[in-house]
């Protein structure tokens, strides 16, 4: 429902593939393993983060940037939710 609503008002390159719902890309994934096996063909898969954009872009200035383009408060209110108090732990 978030992603719908997203992509409403944030319309998404068809080029960016981090944002869209895992099973899309699995499925995408699986139609080109199936096509390549079909035709005998090598693939190659690369995934690659090359912005980092998690890592690098302040979360307020997220949220501030769906409230600029007039995202769905409930929305907004879901993404912040998302951004409160998370820590990561690597062990």
């Amino acid at each position: 429902i978030a992603t719908v609503r997203l992509a409403q008002t944030c319309p998404i390159n068809p080029r960016q593939r981090g944002f869209i719902c895992c099973s899309e890309n699995l499925k995408l994934l699986q139609l080109l393993v199936k096509s390549a096996k079909q035709e005998h063909r090598d693939l190659g898969v690369v995934f690659v983060d090359i912005a980092k954009a998690f890592n690098t872009v302040c979360h307020q200035h997220i949220i501030a940037g769906l409230v600029q383009r007039g995202v769905d408060s409930h929305v907004v209110h879901l993404v912040g939710e998302m951004y409160r108090n998370i820590t990561t732990y690597i062990v």
